[in-house]
């Protein structure tokens, strides 16, 4: 019969080279790690306990957050409608299931570039249960362990029916699909409706804040700086290598903090993000390019009239100069879509003294098609191609705008030549 792989053995597959005083971290029975000379198992180290499953032992460490905990000014736990969350993320489930059917989940890896190699050492998991919110944290102790690790994650996500992420849908989903597929083991999220936090939250911040990264969002819209705590993403996977070389779990408690703080800042996330899109008009929306980055997604979802009156209260808050007149733009289209030509036209005329071509542009059309007034329309074409030439431009962009510019003064050219009568 051959031999069990050594953790040396072990170590090597996974692209590590091991100490050469190298200790066993677990043994073949999958019982806890043995204390190493300078360092402390892991159930020294975070509150924890083993928990046998069908297929292993693994350690979980569980945490539980009342119902009125905030992570720094934002709840956990949502109370708004997911109505226009469903609707931004073209899942209908999301509108029906009840809070207690979602878990929110994030993994901490061997690696980030995924496939077959990389596995998760450390998994995330919390759902809420009679108002409580339960995060429960599963590790392996030593790579034999994955499929009980697998196996206990399956456990605690069996009651729910969608997954909330951050970054889940390119990283943290494929990865575990991968493991479980390993494993043969049946895939506990399969058929989940599944939330991923990063795209709502770049169509929500990107223009005005340079990262989305979650840690990022943390301290500038939840207001929930980390605790000294914290180790930075990229450290992880060389701390589990280095607990793998030595069974010390000291360096492991950031890790789990690190773990348990991308997890509850979902919920909170959530919380925030169903909140302000339930009520775009919330004292939450505190800075204009967020006002103005809502009336977009809500334009883009087809609710034209609130979009409108986003667009609209956006200009009225403190806007950069570049954005507020990209704003302007936004709603004089708009509002063009909606047919209020009125309020278009007050726009376009109000960024056209300002220089901007393409309302020299949209007069032009205006005066032309809807007026009638060919000499007016002569005009606007005129100085929007005085515009486009003053204007340090782009080549593409000066040869589009002449060239459109040019067939619209030829054809105005024929509408305001005088007519002669026929005898």
């Amino acid at each position: 019969m051959p031999a069990k792989p050594s953790l040396a053995d072990k170590l090597k597959s996974l692209g590590v080279r091991p100490a050469s005083d190298l200790a066993p971290v677990s043994s073949p029975q999958g019982t806890p790690a043995k204390k190493a000379a300078s360092g402390s198992s892991i159930d020294a180290v975070v509150d924890g306990r083993f928990v046998q499953t069908r297929l292993g032992e693994t350690f979980v460490s569980e945490q539980v957050y009342a119902s009125d905990y905030r992570h720094g000014s934002a709840p956990i736990t949502v109370n708004a409608p997911l109505t226009m969350l469903s609707a931004w993320a073209q899942e209908p489930r999301f509108a029906d299931l009840p809070l207690e059917a979602y878990a929110f989940l994030d993994t901490e890896t061997s690696g980030l570039a995924g496939g077959t190699g990389t596995y998760a050492f450390l998994v995330g998991a919390a759902r809420f249960v009679e108002g409580e919110f339960r995060l429960a944290q599963f590790f392996m102790r030593d790579p034999s362990e994955e499929p009980a690790l697998l196996e206990g994650l399956a456990d605690f996500l069996a009651p729910c029916g969608a997954l909330v992420t951050f970054n889940g849908k390119a990283f943290d989903a494929p990865l575990l699909v991968t493991r479980y597929t390993l494993h043969s083991i049946p895939l506990p999220f399969k058929d989940y409706a599944h939330l991923d936090l990063l795209p709502l939250a770049r169509r929500l911040w990107r223009d005005r804040l340079p990262s989305r990264a979650l840690k990022y969002l943390e301290e500038n819209v939840l207001n929930a700086p980390r605790t000294t705590e914290e180790v930075p993403g990229y450290e992880i996977p060389y701390l589990y290598f280095d607990y793998l070389r030595t069974g010390d779990a000291n360096p492991l408690k950031g890790v789990f903090y690190h773990n348990a703080m991308d997890v509850v800042a979902m919920a909170a996330l959530l919380r925030h993000t169903s909140t302000i899109l339930h009520d775009p008009f919330s004292e939450l929306v505190e800075h204009g390019l967020d006002e103005i980055a809502l009336a977009k997604l809500f334009e883009a979802l087809g609710t034209w009239d609130m979009a409108a009156r986003l667009f609209e209260r956006g200009l009225e808050m403190n806007l950069p100069e570049a954005d507020f007149w990209q704003a302007i733009q936004r709603l004089s289209r708009l509002q063009k879509r909606r047919g209020d030509m009125e309020t278009a036209v007050r726009l376009w005329e109000q960024a056209a003294g300002q220089g901007h071509v393409y309302a020299h542009v949209e007069l032009a059309k205006y005066q032309e098609h809807t007026l009638r007034d060919y000499p007016s329309a002569m005009k606007w074409t005129e100085s929007a191609m005085q515009l486009v030439a003053e204007q340090d431009l782009p080549r593409y962009v000066y040869n589009h705008w002449m060239e459109e510019l040019g067939h619209r003064r030829e054809r105005l050219q024929g509408k305001c030549a005088p007519k002669t009568e026929e005898h």
